[in-house]
């Protein structure tokens, strides 16, 4: 009796979480994303840039720097928000802001443009540029305009390759050197910047980046159990470090084997086979910005919305019999109301970014197909 209520339950926590996503994602509230990222792609100042000086041949304006991606306040911000509006062209190709993203990609997406980025990324000192988590959205771009049937996202993507040539090289480069993975819930984090480039090698067919990947996330986080849930988050994260690493070892997992792994690795999650009701069970709770006008506050309202795409991504992959399904349900759907209840565009240190992590979750990007 108790596991045919746990399955009414999860049934009850799906059709919900599903029903309510796609009553918010509508062109309306597409609309509303697109011009968080129409306000900031080519919106160059304020600006925080990482940027190695060899010389006083090196000071120059973003602009200048990296003449594609010079907006939304840093560039991997930037990078993320042309994903955005691919990624809404593609899922609203005809709506009222179609014609206004198509001319923004255009202009920044020329030949010219990422000839200078690639050239940028290897020059002196950038070794570590944007790595991972830059270099990571980057290849999402990628991914996205080689999956869009379009002439303008085939010339685009064409003009993509010598930088995408480049990031991957980077990475490729550097995996097999990292000893140990980082697990902070910013930029660095290692967990979520795997997680994309093996979506991106899987969806581009790149079979020897993908083994690379795929390795990586083994060595790293295979034998670890007891994720500290109850640490998290710290005060600037807008990552779950536990979260993202069981959202990227559910994509190399088997369905049992991950079932299995997860079980010892994040035993918190609320089990229906015990006396437990995962509606309200507050077992990871939502967060709350303290002041969304500060740039490493506003994390705080990232961090819902990729804990609910990852709770998500964590669910997809489990076997739907599986106990603790009605408890993943359940948490997705809190966190992604609050997370997408935070994306107002206010402040601008959150308007620049908050809109693709909204986007990203509604279109469900991260889950297999």
């Amino acid at each position: 009796m108790k596991r045919f209520l746990a399955g009414l339950l999860l049934a009850s926590s799906i059709s919900v979480a599903a029903a309510s996503t796609a009553l918010t994602f509508d062109e309306k509230t597409a609309e509303r994303f697109a011009k968080l990222a129409l306000a900031c792609v080519g919106k160059e100042y304020p600006n925080k840039i990482s940027h190695v000086l060899n010389s006083d041949k090196d000071v120059a304006p973003p602009r200048k720097l990296t003449p594609a991606f010079h907006g939304c306040y840093d560039w991997h911000s930037s990078v993320h928000g042309h994903w955005l509006l691919v990624r809404l062209l593609r899922t609203f190709p005809n709506a009222s802001f179609a014609g206004a993203a198509r001319d923004a990609l255009r202009k920044s997406l020329t030949a010219e443009n990422l000839k200078r980025e690639a050239a940028y990324i290897r020059g002196e000192g950038r070794a570590s540029f944007e790595r991972p988590y830059g270099l990571a959205w980057l290849l999402q771009l990628c991914a996205e305009l080689r999956e869009w049937n379009n002439d303008q996202a085939r010339e685009m993507s064409a003009n993509l390759r010598p930088l995408e040539d480049a990031a991957v090289e980077r990475l490729k480069t550097w995996l097999p050197k990292l000893s140990h993975p980082v697990r902070i819930g910013e930029h660095d984090q290692t967990a979520f910047g795997l997680g994309l480039m093996l979506d991106y090698a899987r969806s581009t067919k790149n079979q020897s980046f993908a083994a690379l990947v795929t390795d990586s996330a083994r060595k790293f986080f295979l034998s670890d159990k007891d994720c500290p849930l109850g640490y998290e988050p710290s005060g600037e994260d807008f990552l779950s470090p536990c979260l993202a690493e069981a959202d990227v070892m559910r994509r190399v997992l088997s369905r049992e084997e991950f079932a299995k792994w997860l079980k010892e690795f994040l035993p918190q999650i609320p089990d229906m086979s015990e006396d437990t009701d995962p509606t309200t069970a507050n077992w990871l709770p939502v967060v709350v910005s303290p002041d969304p006008s500060d740039p490493k506050l506003a994390h705080l309202d990232g961090l819902n919305l990729s804990r609910a795409w990852m709770l998500e991504g964590i669910l997809s992959a489990l076997p739907l019999d599986d106990p603790r399904c009605a408890a993943l349900a359940s948490a997705v759907e809190l966190h992604r109301r609050a997370g997408l209840a935070a994306v107002t565009g206010v402040h601008y240190e959150g308007g620049h970014w908050l809109g693709s992590f909204a986007v990203y979750l509604t279109t469900r990007r991260g889950i297999q197909k």
